[in-house]
């Protein structure tokens, strides 16, 4: 974004006394809340200008790149403003875990009654989902779950299955009720997301597919498969 622009859109943020506005920064893909911080203007204005998340450190004072001495930076996807024009919210993909922990979040513990406790970050259902099924990948044979069973049957069985829920959903589509569809789609989702499990493929790269898509015609992509 060319240097004018910049200024214009930063003009239009209120900063607090500070110089600063409170920034989050989320996963573009999976929705996932990967650390917040804050940005002054010049932080907020390098950001745009080179879709490298830019932020303010309170403790020392200084403008800092994220991951500029680890790596782990955050390729700035979007850029949003509330409502009130106080809080900066930025669409990124991550590489790499975001906390100087080593975790992927900086939010990786939850209240319980015993306190806060080790979680993992789980923003989506699917996102919940797609770890259950990757624990019970990684957990080594032996497992009693649904989950465990499929993958120690192997590919063949868990095409066939994934075979078997999609031809209950088209069934449902075409004659049986929303409630009917939802809930074979949920089958069919469950078992696809085993298969990917089963081949290493994270859900977080079928986004990524799809976002690859975005705004291409249907026909076209077909089109350069068959090429």
């Amino acid at each position: 974004m060319e240097a004018s622009a910049c200024e214009a859109l930063v003009a239009g943020v209120r900063v607090d006394a500070s110089g600063l506005v409170p920034a989050v920064a989320q996963d573009a893909l999976t929705g996932e809340v990967r650390m917040v911080a804050f940005m002054s203007r010049e932080a907020l204005a390098l950001t745009l200008s080179t879709g490298v998340a830019h932020f303010h450190s309170r403790s020392r004072g200084a403008l800092w790149k994220k991951g500029e001495s680890s790596g782990n930076t955050l390729a700035v996807r979007r850029v949003l403003l509330d409502c009130d024009g106080d809080c900066v919210l930025v669409l990124v993909d991550p590489a790499g875990p975001t906390c100087h922990t080593g975790a992927p979040s900086c939010f990786a513990r939850e209240a319980s009654a015993a306190g806060w406790i080790p979680a993992a970050p789980t923003p989506t259902a699917a996102s919940e989902l797609s770890a259950t099924i990757e624990a019970r990948r990684d957990g080594g044979a032996g497992q009693r779950s649904y989950t465990r069973t499929l993958l120690d049957q192997g590919a063949d069985a868990i095409g066939a299955k994934l075979r078997e829920e999609a031809d209950e959903l088209a069934r449902a589509t075409a004659a049986e009720t929303p409630a009917r569809v939802a809930s074979e789609a949920g089958d069919v989702v469950y078992h696809l997301m085993v298969a990917l499990a089963s081949r290493g493929v994270a859900w977080r790269d079928v986004l990524a597919e799809l976002a690859r898509r975005a705004g291409r015609s249907g026909l076209d992509e077909k089109a350069s498969r068959r090429g």
